[in-house]
């Protein structure tokens, strides 16, 4: 996996670090809005925010020089406004703290996507790919220094029986191949299409409302998904909202 590994120097590293840990804080701002509030508020939020804080950051970093079309612009529109609208649920209103939260990981997230894109414009894949893992793994190590985190880390550990190890070693599996493709589309996209690569985050929700149908019919007692008439109706609208930002994206492209 280390073909065509290069060394990076002084300034590389340091972006790596940086990176690394807008990622890290990003997940726990994240991580606290899921543990203190809903996900169907911080969720939404946080898929709003997301594109426009990273095409901001592009904005101001290339002074305003962005390769957009405004076909791409209303394709990236479409696509942020179908991710909230699918993900959000009526009647679900954001606190102030909840907001905070979802805001600062979203900004987060955003600069580690532009971070790790100035490195892959610098450096080959595999190479930004394991520095910026690296970085993580360091503003990671911060976090022992608080007693309770060691107490979590450090503690005996429960075996899992095999069936949960399979499906634990399956879902990690799966989570590192989705990590993989989306690192291989920051690398090959241009650094103004980073928006719109976290605009098509919202395309998830789509299988997942789909998952959550089949779900629905097999298991009707174990599935969250409550398939009320306007419940449907909102999400299917959403979809097509995505779908037209893809259509019109794919329309650009040629």
């Amino acid at each position: 996996p280390f073909v065509g590994f290069v060394m990076p120097n002084q300034h590389q590293m340091l972006l790596a670090v940086l990176a690394g840990g807008a990622g890290i804080m990003a997940c726990f701002f994240l991580y606290s809005a899921l543990e203190q509030f809903e996900a169907s508020r911080a969720i939404p939020a946080i898929g709003g925010a997301l594109p426009l804080f990273t095409m901001g950051i592009v904005y101001a970093l290339s002074k305003g020089n962005i390769n957009f079309s405004s076909k791409d612009l209303i394709a990236f529109l479409l696509l942020v406004v179908g991710s909230i609208l699918i993900s959000i649920k009526r009647g679900k209103t954001i606190s102030f703290k909840s907001f905070v939260f979802s805001v600062l990981a979203a900004f987060l997230f955003s600069l580690n996507f532009v971070l790790i894109k100035s490195l892959y414009l610098e450096l080959p894949f595999w190479t930004t790919l394991v520095i910026s893992r690296v970085g993580a793994f360091l503003i990671s190590l911060l976090f022992l220094f608080d007693q309770g985190v060691r107490a979590v880390v450090f503690q005996k550990k429960s075996t899992f029986e095999k069936k949960t190890g399979i499906i634990f070693l399956a879902n990690q599996g799966v989570g590192t191949l989705a990590s993989l493709l989306q690192n291989w589309a920051i690398a090959i996209a241009p650094m103004s299409y980073l928006a719109v690569i976290n605009a098509l985050e919202g395309t998830r929700y789509v299988f997942l409302f789909g998952l959550s149908i089949l779900l629905s019919i097999k298991f009707p007692k174990i599935a969250e998904e409550k398939l009320s008439k306007e419940n449907i109706m909102q999400k299917v609208v959403a979809i097509l909202i995505i779908i037209s930002g893809l259509a019109l994206l794919a329309i650009s492209a040629f």
